[in-house]
C-alpha cells in the first residue's frame, strides 16, 4: 500500500497535500455538529480530528514537510479523512428515522474509518521532521488511542432498535404500541412532537425504501416496509380525514348483515373459533392452546386422522389467522354500526345496556375503539353528561376515558365536541362514583397541551378538584391532585386562577381544618411538583407559619409530611430567605438534633431544608445578619453528623458547609470547622463510594485547605490521600470536584518536601501537564481546574528541585505555560508566570558550555550558536531557557496587565536575566523586546509591592550607561514622584536610582 500511496503522493508538494488534509479535517469536524445519530461516537471522533490538527499545523511549519514519505503519508491521511468526511456527511444529510435504523452499521463505519485514519498517521516520518518529543508523543498515543477505539451504539438507540423489532414480530402491536415508539424515536432524535414534523419524517422515510429498491437492496428494502407498517398504526401515521374515508370506504362494501363464521374457523378439539391456528405434522390446524393440552396430556396421534405426530412442529397457520382476523373486524364493524341507532331509544334501560356492550367492545381492542371514532359516537356520548340519568352518564364517562387513553388524537377530538369539557367538569360536582370517572378522565386530558388549555379556562375547574382532593380517597384523590400538578403548568391568567381558586382555601383548610383535612392540604403540597411562581405564592399566601406550626404537632404523619412540604417549598431561593427573615432557622436545627433521630428519611428533609437555608442566603442584602449555626457546639454537632449518618444526609451536610463558606462571613466558619477537626473527619470521606458525598467532602475540603495553617493541613496529608486526589483529577466525571482536588494539591506548604516527593512517586507531574494540554485543547469551562492545575505545578518548578523540573520539562511543559501568559485568566498567569521564573532559575547552571573549535576552521563543523543570555548552548527541555521557549515577548506582554500579582510575577522571571554577570546581555534582551517602558510604567501603581519589585529591577538596569541614555528621561518623572510621595524603602531605593542617573547626589537626604 505504502508504494502505491508514494506514486500517488508525487503529483503534488507534501506541504501542499498536508494544507489539505488539514482543510478535510476541519470540514469534518463542523459536518460532526449536525450529526443527530450516534453523537457521543462522533464527538469522540471529532476529538481525536481536534489534537490532529495542531499536530498537522506545526509539521506543516517544519523545513523538512517536503519529503516523498511525508508525501505518502498526507494521501493516506487524506484519503482516509474523505471517508470519515463523507460519512459524517451522509449522516448530517439523511432521513433521522433511517439513520436510526441503520445506526449500528454507522457505528461500525465509523470504528473502521478512525482506525484506518490512526494507520495512515502512523505512516508519517517523525524522525526525519525534526519534531519535539512532546509532540512525537502525542502522535503516537494519538494513533494507539485510534487503533484501539471501540465505538458502540447508544442505549437509548438500541432500546429503540429492539422495540421496533419486537414490534415487527409481534402481529399484536398496534397504534399505542406505534406512538409510543414515535415518541421515543423523536426524543432520542431531537425530532419535534407535532405531526406535521413526524409525518413529514415518515414520508421521507418511505422515499428512502423506493432508493433501497432502485439499489436493487431488496433485503433492506423488505426490512424497511415493514417498519413503515408498524410505525404506519401512529396516529400521526394519517389525518383522522384520510383514516375516515378509509375507515368508510371498507365499511360500505360489507354490507349490513353479520357473516357466520366459515367452518375451517372452527378448531376441531373445542369447536371455537381459533385465535391462534397451527399446523401439527399431519397436515390438520388447531387451536394451539387445544394441541398443546392435547399433547400435554399423553396423547402422540392427531386427533382428526389418529396418524402419529411429530410432536415438534407446530407451524403458525398465517393465511387462516389473517382470514379469521378479517372475519372478526368485518363483523365487529357491522355491529359497532348497528348499535348507534339503538342509542337514540328513549327506554334508558336500553341505553344503559347499549353503552356497556359499547364498553366491553372499547376494553376488547385498539381496533373496535378506533372503529366507535370514526363511526361519530364522541358527539352522541358527550351529549348523554348534559342528561338526567346518573347511570348513562357514567356509562359515558367511563367509555370517553378508555377512547382518551393513550391517543392524543381521540383527546383532542373529545375536546372538540361542542362544549364537552363544561360538561365533563361539571360532573366533578356530582355523586363519587361519577366525580371520580370525570377527575380520571379529566387527567387523561391533561395530557394533551392543547386540551390542557382548555379545561384550564373552565370557570370553577380548580376549585370543583380541590373539594375532591379534599374528601374523595385513593385513585380518585391521586388523580386529583397529579391533575392539579398539570394545571399548575398553565399560563398567567390560569395561574392567577389557581392562586384564588385554590391556594386560599387550601391555606384556610391548613390553619384551621380538622387533622385530617390538613394531612391532605399537606400532603398536596408535599407531592405536588409546583412551578416556582406557585412556590412564592404559597408563601406570600402565608403558608409558611402554619406549616412550621405542624413541625411540631404529636401526629407523627402531619410532622412528617409538613416537614416534606417545607423542603419542597424552600427549594425556591426567595422562600427559603423568607424563613431567614422570620426567624425560624432554629426549629430546623433542633429537629435535626433532638427529635428525629430514629427517622433517617425525616432526617434528610430537615438537611434538605437547612442547605436551602445555606444555598440561599448569599442572596441576602449586605445589611441583613445571618448566623445559621448560632454556637460552637451547633457546627461540631453538625460536623459530627458527617460520620454519623448515611449518604443523603452526609451530601446535603457538606453541601450546606460549601454554602456557608463562600458568604462573607466565611472566614469565620472555616476557622472554626478547622478548630473542630473537620479536616480529619472530611480526608476519609474523600473516597467515599457514593460519588456525590465524596465530591463534596473534597469541595469543603478544598474550602478549608486555601486560606488555613499550612502546617494544619499538612499534617493530615498521607501519601494514600494524595494518591487519591490525583486519581480523582484522572477520573471524576465532575469538573468542580477535579478542580477541589487539584485546588488542595495546589494549596499544599512549599515547604514540605517529602509531601512533594510522595506526589512524584504517585505521578502527580505527568497527571498535571495532561490537565494542562486537556485545557489548552478545551479552553471552556475549564478556568478553575486550569488555574489549580498551573498552581500545583509551582511545586514541582522550584530551582532547588532540578530533578522535578527536568522531569515537567520534558513532558513540553514549558511550551504550555508560554501559551497561557497569553490565553488564561490572571492568577492562571501569575502561576505560569511564577513557574518559568523558577524554571530559569535554574538556566545557568544547566547552560552547556561551548566546545572551542580547534585545527583547521574550514575543516571543522560550523559553530554551534550560543545563547546571547547564558552564553552557552540552551534549549527548552535542557536548560530551561526562557529566550529558546520564547517566553520573553508574552511576559513583557503580562507587565500590562492590571493585576498587580500578575506583574510581580513577569518581573520576577524577567529579572533572572539580568542577574550577575548577566546584566549586559540581558539588558540587551529587555530592551529588543520593549521591557524597559513598562517597567517605568508599572512605578505609578496603586501596588507598592509591585513598584518595589519594578525599581529591583530598575536600580540594576540603570547602572548600565546604554540604558540611562535610552530610558532616563522617561524614567525621571514617576521616581522623583515616588521620593516626594513615598516611604521607607520605596523611596529610598527610587532614590538611589535618581542617583544612577545624576538627577540626585549619592549623599541626598531621601537615601
Amino acid at each position: 500500500m505504502v508504494s502505491e500511496v508514494v506514486q500517488n503522493a508525487s503529483v503534488l508538494p507534501a506541504s501542499e497535500l498536508i494544507s489539505r488534509v488539514i482543510e478535510d479535517v476541519f470540514k469534518t469536524i463542523r459536518a460532526a455538529r449536525d450529526v443527530l445519530v450516534e453523537r457521543q461516537a462522533f464527538n469522540e471522533l471529532s476529538s481525536y480530528l481536534e489534537r490532529l490538527l495542531p499536530i498537522l499545523q506545526e509539521i506543516l511549519q517544519r523545513p523538512s514537510a517536503s519529503s516523498d514519505a511525508l508525501a505518502a503519508a498526507a494521501v493516506a491521511l487524506r484519503r482516509e479523512v474523505k471517508a470519515a468526511q463523507a460519512l459524517t456527511s451522509e449522516c448530517g444529510k439523511k432521513n433521522r428515522l433511517y439513520l436510526l435504523l441503520n445506526c449500528r452499521r454507522i457505528v461500525k463505519r465509523l470504528e473502521s474509518s478512525t482506525r484506518e485514519i490512526s494507520r495512515a498517521l502512523s505512516l508519517l516520518p517523525l524522525a526525519s521532521l525534526d519534531l519535539s518529543r512532546g509532540l512525537s508523543d502525542e502522535v503516537k498515543e494519538l494513533c494507539e488511542k485510534m487503533e484501539r477505539v471501540e465505538f458502540r451504539t447508544a442505549v437509548a438507540e438500541e432500546e429503540i432498535l429492539e422495540k421496533i423489532e419486537s414490534g415487527v414480530q409481534d402481529r399484536s402491536a398496534g397504534r399505542a404500541y406505534a406512538n409510543n415508539l414515535l415518541t421515543l424515536i423523536s426524543d432520542a432524535m431531537g425530532i419535534s412532537n407535532e405531526r406535521s414534523v413526524l409525518r413529514k419524517e415518515l414520508d421521507e422515510f418511505r422515499s428512502e425504501i423506493e432508493d433501497a429498491k432502485l439499489r436493487k437492496d431488496l433485503a433492506e428494502a423488505i426490512q424497511m416496509e415493514q417498519i413503515s407498517a408498524l410505525l404506519g398504526r401512529a396516529d400521526v401515521a394519517l389525518s383522522f380525514e384520510e383514516k375516515k374515508v378509509k375507515y368508510y370506504s371498507k365499511r360500505n362494501s360489507l354490507g349490513s348483515q353479520p357473516l357466520e363464521p366459515l367452518e375451517s374457523f372452527y378448531c376441531p378439539i373445542t369447536r371455537d373459533v381459533m385465535e391462534e391456528p397451527v399446523e401439527v405434522s399431519s397436515r390438520q390446524t388447531f387451536e394451539r392452546k387445544a394441541i398443546e393440552k392435547w399433547l400435554a396430556d399423553g396423547n402422540s396421534t392427531c386427533p382428526l386422522t389418529m396418524l402419529p405426530l411429530d410432536t415438534s412442529i407446530l407451524r403458525p397457520n398465517y393465511s387462516l389467522r389473517k382470514a379469521i382476523e378479517e372475519w372478526k373486524e368485518r363483523n365487529t364493524i357491522i355491529y359497532i354500526g348497528s348499535i348507534k341507532t339503538k342509542l337514540g331509544w328513549v327506554d334508558e334501560q336500553e341505553v344503559i345496556s347499549c353503552l356497556g356492550q359499547l364498553q366491553e367492545l372499547c376494553e376488547e381492542s385498539e381496533l373496535n375503539r378506533e372503529c366507535l371514532v370514526l363511526e361519530n359516537y364522541l358527539p352522541i356520548l358527550v351529549g348523554f353528561l348534559s342528561g338526567k340519568n346518573s347511570q348513562i352518564r357514567s356509562g359515558a364517562l367511563s367509555i370517553l376515558g378508555i377512547l382518551a387513553k393513550d391517543s392524543d388524537s381521540n383527546k383532542e377530538k373529545i375536546a372538540e365536541v361542542d362544549n364537552a369539557i363544561g360538561y365533563i367538569v361539571h360532573s366533578l360536582g356530582r355523586r363519587s362514583e361519577e366525580r371520580k370517572l370525570s377527575v380520571a378522565l379529566l387527567l387523561e386530558l391533561s395530557k394533551n397541551n392543547m386540551v390542557l388549555g382548555k379545561i384550564g379556562k373552565v370557570q370553577g375547574c380548580i376549585l370543583l378538584l380541590v373539594t375532591t382532593s379534599n374528601n374523595d380517597s385513593n385513585q380518585a384523590a391521586n388523580d386529583a391532585k397529579e391533575l392539579l400538578e398539570n394545571l399548575s403548568f398553565l399560563d398567567e391568567n390560569v395561574v392567577q386562577m389557581a392562586k384564588a381558586n385554590y391556594f386560599k382555601p387550601l391555606l384556610r383548610h391548613l390553619d384551621s381544618g380538622s387533622d385530617d383535612v390538613k394531612k391532605i392540604m399537606v400532603s398536596t403540597l408535599a407531592e405536588m411538583e409546583l412551578t416556582d411562581h406557585s412556590k412564592a405564592t404559597l408563601f406570600k399566601e402565608g403558608a409558611l407559619q402554619p406549616l412550621l406550626k405542624l413541625i411540631s404537632h404529636t401526629d407523627a404523619d402531619l410532622k412528617g409530611t409538613s416537614i416534606k412540604a417545607l423542603q419542597n417549598l424552600s427549594s425556591l431561593p426567595q422562600n427559603a430567605l423568607q424563613i431567614v427573615r422570620e426567624g425560624a432557622v432554629r426549629p430546623f436545627l433542633d429537629l435535626l438534633h433532638h427529635h428525629i433521630s430514629s427517622s433517617p428519611g425525616l432526617r434528610e428533609q430537615v438537611a434538605a431544608i437547612i442547605m436551602n437555608i445555606a444555598v440561599s442566603a448569599k442572596d441576602l442584602e449586605s445589611n441583613e445578619n445571618f448566623v445559621l449555626l448560632e454556637t460552637d457546639d451547633d457546627i461540631f454537632w453538625l460536623v459530627s453528623l458527617i460520620s454519623l449518618t448515611g449518604p443523603n444526609i452526609q451530601k446535603r451536610i457538606l453541601q450546606t458547609f460549601c454554602a456557608l463558606c463562600e458568604l462573607p462571613t466565611g472566614k469565620t466558619v472555616k476557622a472554626k470547622l478547622r478548630q473542630c477537626s473537620a479536616i480529619q473527619v472530611l480526608i476519609p470521606h474523600c473516597e467515599h463510594n457514593d460519588l456525590v458525598v465524596r465530591a463534596n467532602a473534597i469541595k469543603l475540603l478544598s474550602c478549608l485547605t486555601g486560606d488555613g495553617d499550612d502546617g494544619a493541613s499538612a499534617e493530615f496529608m498521607s501519601q494514600r490521600f494524595l494518591k487519591t486526589l490525583l486519581s480523582i483529577v484522572q477520573s471524576s466525571v465532575d469538573e468542580e470536584e477535579k478542580a477541589s482536588a487539584m485546588s488542595i494539591i495546589s494549596d499544599l506548604p512549599t515547604g514540605s518536601n517529602h509531601i512533594h516527593q510522595w506526589l512524584v512517586d504517585a505521578g502527580a507531574i505527568p497527571i498535571i501537564v495532561e490537565v494542562l494540554k486537556d485545557a489548552r485543547q478545551h479552553v471552556s469551562s475549564k478556568n478553575q481546574l486550569l488555574e489549580n492545575a498551573v498552581g500545583a505545578l509551582c511545586h514541582f518548578t522550584m530551582s532547588t528541585k532540578i530533578e522535578f523540573q527536568k522531569m515537567a520539562a520534558e513532558l513540553g511543559v514549558i511550551p504550555l505555560l508560554v501559551h497561557l501568559l497569553g490565553s488564561g485568566s490572571a492568577l492562571t498567569k501569575k502561576h505560569a508566570a511564577i513557574s518559568l521564573a523558577q524554571f530559569s532559575e535554574s538556566s545557568p547552571s544547566l547552560s552547556r558550555r561551548m566546545e572551542r573549535r580547534t585545527g583547521f576552521f574550514c575543516c571543522s563543523s560550523p559553530p554551534e550558536a550560543g545563547c546571547p543570555v547564558h552564553m552557552g548552548v540552551c534549549s527548552v527541555e535542557s536548560s530551561f531557557c526562557l529566550l529558546e521557549a520564547d517566553a520573553v515577548t508574552p511576559l513583557v506582554r503580562v507587565l500590562a496587565e492590571t493585576d498587580p500579582r500578575v506583574c510581580e510575577a513577569a518581573l520576577r522571571a524577567l529579572s533572572t536575566l539580568i542577574e550577575g554577570e548577566r546584566l549586559q546581555s540581558g539588558f540587551k534582551v529587555l530592551s529588543a523586546s520593549r521591557a524597559i517602558p513598562l517597567m517605568i510604567r508599572l512605578l505609578s501603581s496603586d501596588s507598592s509591592e509591585l513598584q518595589l519589585n519594578a525599581l529591583h529591577i530598575l536600580e540594576r538596569i540603570f547602572m548600565l550607561e546604554e540604558c540611562q541614555r535610552l530610558h532616563g528621561v522617561a524614567a525621571q518623572m514617576p521616581l522623583v514622584d515616588i521620593t516626594q510621595r513615598g516611604t521607607g524603602a520605596i523611596r529610598a531605593l527610587a532614590a538611589r536610582v535618581l542617583a544612577h542617573l545624576n538627577v540626585l547626589h549619592e549623599q541626598s537626604s531621601y537615601f
